[in-house]
């Protein structure tokens, strides 16, 4: 293939991407915010994590600041095309190739090697000389919706993209294995921003509880800042002591249903 093939493939790509990662985010986002804050927010109005309500002009610049990452991503999405055309990553085309046992290790791989890479750069995103130019912006939901899942500087876009070329130059993948590592992150970020938590109260004391992260883990991260700073699993933050001391407490608070009325909600947010 030519050097004008590449890159016609490549520009052809930015497009094809940007939608792609628009559609699933407007499944995802979309249906969580249909399920939560519209048909079932006075059922679950006791599941609320945080008492802030978003209100509409918060949610419009959430959605805003998302298609502008998701372009972003269009064009890292570019770049790869062009990468996987001149044969510089290790995607492979044939499972036969590397066997199905290898499909699905890659994809766990792919999970785990994406949790450390966003704890450590999200740590250092929080860095005083850092924060205000590449994170300000997806902290100004303090109480997000499932909008906010993309809410990014264009620099945080870029390093959340990252992940991407760092997984394709150093694993074989199959390209349904990126695609379903791709539909995991995407599903697991708008669920960290639902605003409800949806797991039952045992579940912070059994094994899987301790691992995974909840909404509440996330929502703590928005209104505090300072700790919760992992992803998917709680394995960081429990190493290295970034755990919000209140977790297991305002998860419980979360999950209890109180006799009596539930406590009426905050203000929606006007700013």
């Amino acid at each position: 293939m030519s050097f004008g093939e590449k890159l016609w493939r490549a520009v052809q790509a930015v497009p094809g991407v940007a939608l792609g990662e628009a559609f699933w985010y407007l499944l995802f986002a979309g249906g969580l915010w249909l399920t939560f804050w519209v048909a079932l927010r006075r059922p679950l109005r006791r599941r609320r994590i945080l008492a802030r309500v978003p209100g509409w002009r918060q949610m419009s610049w959430e959605v805003l600041y998302s298609l502008r990452s998701m372009f972003i991503f269009g064009l890292m999405g570019g770049f790869l095309s062009f990468a996987i055309a001149s044969g510089w990553t290790r995607m492979y085309w044939r499972v036969e190739r590397h066997g199905w046992g290898w499909f699905a290790l890659s994809i766990v791989l792919m999970v785990l090697i994406h949790d450390t890479y966003f704890y450590w750069t999200h740590r250092l995103m929080h860095h005083r000389r850092l924060f205000r130019l590449v994170h300000r912006t997806h902290h100004r939901s303090t109480s997000p919706s499932p909008w906010a899942a993309y809410a990014f500087s264009p620099y945080e876009a870029a390093i959340q993209a990252g992940i991407a070329p760092l997984v394709l130059f150093t694993l074989p993948v199959h390209p349904t294995a990126f695609f379903l590592f791709m539909i995991w992150q995407i599903s697991f970020n708008v669920f960290g921003h639902c605003g409800y938590e949806i797991f039952p109260r045992w579940f912070l004391r059994c094994w899987l509880g301790r691992l995974l992260n909840t909404p509440t883990h996330h929502a703590l991260h928005h209104e505090a800042f300072r700790a919760n700073f992992s992803l998917y699993f709680n394995v960081w933050d429990g190493l290295l002591g970034t755990n919000h001391r209140d977790y297991a407490e305002r998860f419980a608070r979360a999950t209890s249903a109180p006799a009596g009325p539930a406590p009426s909600p905050a203000p929606a947010e006007q700013a």
